[in-house]
């Protein structure tokens, strides 16, 4: 998961190299937190958070798949 969202967010941000994801486990659920530079921020969030909710939504489906759940937090 951390894989796939780190791909989504290099692919719409202008510096890549500031993306990184971490990964905390609390019980059942897997939490990512996404951070990238401040001036990307607007990007990864996109109008009315449209771009944070598609990010979301597409791990939610591959975490699905595998029967697991994953929240995406944008830091």
């Amino acid at each position: 998961m951390k894989e796939l969202v780190e791909v989504i967010a290099k692919a719409l941000v202008d510096h890549p190299e500031e993306v990184s994801v971490n990964e905390k486990n609390e019980g059942r659920t897997l939490v990512l937190e996404l951070h990238v530079a401040d001036g990307d921020m607007g990007k990864v969030i996109g109008k009315q958070g449209r771009i944070a909710k598609a990010i979301r939504s597409v791990v939610k489906a591959a975490a699905a798949k595998e029967d697991k759940r994953v929240v995406v937090d944008i830091v």
